[in-house]
């Protein structure tokens, strides 16, 4: 019985339906592609300043610890409210409302309230993609990768050697060219393979802006369905062109992973001899 209902839901003349309607299918990749590629840029620049909001050592009621002398107060509460940093606050508020709250309910109250109001173009670009749906599932999906690609960036920031900001320091580089110069790209280098793959997620969890009128993948298969009143060949054939997108792109990902990897094994086997024949040197001396 099973066999007779799926032969019914997936059939050869159901497959030659659908692919009439191929045009609609090539519509919604470049669609997926361009707001994955939308969403991580946006995503990044916003992560990189909440990353450097979290990090921050800015405590503007420090000096509410102490009394006239300079002695540490006895009141607790204003001993607690020295050591409050609104940038760090604000930062980790975000980042815990955003991942901790569906997309979807975020791309409602993204293109229902905050756009409800705000008229946008409704230009075509890109073939058929409207602006003004395609705008709000941009900011929507950038919002919730950046809750995540912060915390990838603040990772990254904090695993670089101490010594480093140090040295920067001796040589007269202000907070700032530390950050800039040294510190991001090293950082940068290290998350890449995690930004490359929050691309990659960024493109399966694009196909939920269908439900705001976005025409990518799933909104070809919501459109052939009411054309042909078939379900399973369009969700067969956006599975196949869902795998063809992440697929590669993981493997390519993996390579350039094992790749730095390996570069990272080099150059940590040559410290460690230019240690050891230091130590060499030292001891003969």
């Amino acid at each position: 019985m099973d066999f007779l209902v799926l032969s019914s839901l997936i059939t050869a003349e159901g497959f030659e339906k659908a692919w009439r309607y191929k045009s609609m299918f090539i519509d919604g990749l470049i669609c997926t592609v361009s707001l994955s590629v939308f969403t991580v840029i946006f995503g990044f620049i916003l992560a990189l300043f909440l990353a450097v909001m979290r990090l921050s050592n800015w405590r503007p009621f420090k000096f509410v610890a102490l009394d006239k002398n300079g002695h540490l107060r006895d009141n607790a509460f204003l001993v607690s409210l020295s050591k409050f940093n609104p940038l760090n606050f604000i930062a980790s508020i975000y980042v815990e409302i955003f991942r901790a709250t569906p997309l979807l309910v975020q791309i409602f109250i993204i293109y229902y309230m905050v756009f409800a109001d705000i008229p946008l173009p409704g230009f075509k670009f890109f073939g058929n993609i409207r602006f003004d749906r395609f705008f709000p599932g941009v900011v929507a999906l950038s919002l919730n990768s950046a809750a995540y690609l912060c915390e990838i960036i603040r990772s990254g920031i904090q695993s670089i050697d101490v010594g480093q900001t140090e040295a920067a320091r001796s040589l007269g580089l202000t907070q700032t060219q530390n950050m800039r110069f040294i510190i991001l790209p090293q950082a940068i280098k290290n998350i890449l393979p995690a930004i490359a793959n929050e691309f990659v997620t960024i493109i399966k969890e694009s196909s939920i802006c269908y439900t705001i009128g976005v025409q990518e993948i799933m909104y070809a298969v919501a459109s052939i369905k009411g054309a042909t009143y078939r379900i399973g060949e369009p969700l067969i054939i956006a599975t196949l062109v869902y795998f063809c997108l992440t697929f590669p792109t993981s493997k390519i990902i993996e390579h350039f992973e094992k790749k730095m990897s390996v570069g990272y094994s080099r150059n940590s086997e040559s410290q460690s001899r230019d240690k050891k024949r230091n130590m060499g040197f030292s001891k003969k001396k």
